[in-house]
């Protein structure tokens, strides 16, 4: 397929409809984490449309910590302390800020000192972990320190991001604004993986007003959350969409189907969506870009929701300024697969068709009896009662 140039861009682009504008007096808010939660929704095609985020995760944390604060079982002055690569971090510290709350940071090594320095600025204790040989040693050893924190420290409460269903409930709201912006159209959502909660968090809500909605879940090579973790990507710097543990917060049987992708496809289609759109967003959201258009070929009659999760700041030196070593996004195809078996680097599709993990296409496995102790789901509504 041949490189559209800039000017065909621009042409295709006037042409789009617009999502519309409003004409009300725009808001005042109290407090900087209102006014950035919310994405900008920028129509890239007849059906793609990019939310484009400034940080996701101000919305899980909000949702999060206003939750805690009404149940009673955090209290103005309380520290919350959690494990982060980064952005998280970052939208915990303001949400702390906003709510009169301590925060203490074990931060990745992925945390760059930009975001390092906004956490200190804003009062956070951050314990940045040495440099790991892989990612399953970085996040055992921050939850390691999470946990012999919380055995010296009882009034800390531990977010724990990655399992706590709370994560998912302040993304409700986009799936409102999503509900307003594209109505009567059969909707595809396309996001990275990550937690878990925001894909549950927008999916369940527009389920409920449109069950055949799908979800589209990206993936990099080495996570185990859908089963690649037998491959090692040596440049794989995709922070936030996979997992070298299990996360509560995957909801395998919300996916229709899963894309896994390597470092230099997610590079290529950042780089592509930069060159097409002028849009300057990180990895997760080039990544969900390449997927999407492949994805809005093959359904020309459903509109193409991807999520961009961050900007592009932390990928500045290691993606943007190496922009002339992307591959030509233009020129890749995933290889479309039915087993977990066939996967294969750099680019694998397969139609996950809403199952449990792990089981091949076919065997489904039998439901795990629910007790107190087992991992609640992302709730579709409503507020559950926060675990500690």
């Amino acid at each position: 397929m041949a490189t559209r140039t800039p000017i065909q861009h621009a042409e295709e682009r006037s042409t789009m409809p617009s999502l519309g504008t409003s004409t009300s007096t725009p808001p005042l808010h109290s407090h900087v984490t209102d006014a950035i939660k919310a994405p900008s929704l920028i129509r890239l095609s007849g059906n793609m449309v990019l939310a484009r985020f400034e940080t996701l995760k101000i919305y899980a944390a909000l949702g999060a910590v206003r939750a805690l604060l009404e149940a009673g079982t955090v209290r103005p002055g309380d520290t919350l302390i959690d494990s982060s690569s980064g952005i998280y971090a970052l939208a915990l510290a303001m949400v702390c800020h906003r709510h009169g709350l301590r925060c203490h940071i074990v931060a990745s090594t992925t945390v760059t000192p930009a975001i390092r320095s906004q956490l200190e600025i804003l009062g956070a204790t951050v314990d940045q972990m040495p440099a790991e040989t892989n990612l399953r040693l970085d996040q055992h050893r921050r939850v390691a320190r999470v946990q012999e924190l919380l055995r010296g420290n009882p009034h800390m409460h531990w977010m724990r991001q990655y399992h706590d269903p709370v994560h998912c409930l302040g993304y409700a709201e986009t799936a409102a604004l999503v509900r307003t912006a594209l109505p009567d159209t059969p909707l595809t959502l396309v996001t990275s993986v990550g937690t878990g909660a925001s894909s549950a968090g927008l999916i369940q809500p527009i389920r409920e007003h449109e069950p055949s909605a799908r979800l589209v879940g990206i993936q990099p090579f080495g996570s185990v959350s859908f089963g690649s973790e037998r491959f090692a990507d040596p440049e794989a710097i995709i922070a936030g969409i996979g997992s070298a543990i299990p996360f509560d917060n995957v909801r395998h049987e919300l996916y229709d189907r899963i894309h896994w992708m390597s470092f230099r496809h997610a590079m290529a289609g950042t780089i592509a969506l930069m060159r097409a759109h002028a849009v300057f967003a990180g990895l997760s959201t080039g990544a969900a870009y390449l997927a999407a258009r492949w994805e809005a070929r093959r359904h020309p009659e459903r509109t193409h929701l991807l999520v961009g999760a961050d900007t592009g700041h932390r990928y500045v030196e290691k993606v943007f300024a190496r922009h002339d070593e992307a591959p030509d996004a233009d020129t890749l195809q995933p290889t479309e697969i039915t087993s977990l078996d066939d996967l294969t680097p750099p680019w694998s599709t397969m139609p996950w068709a809403r199952r449990r993990h792990p089981s091949p296409p076919g065997r489904m496995p039998a439901a795990t009896p629910l007790t107190a102790d087992s991992p609640r789901p992302c709730p579709s509504g409503g507020r559950p009662a926060a675990t500690g």
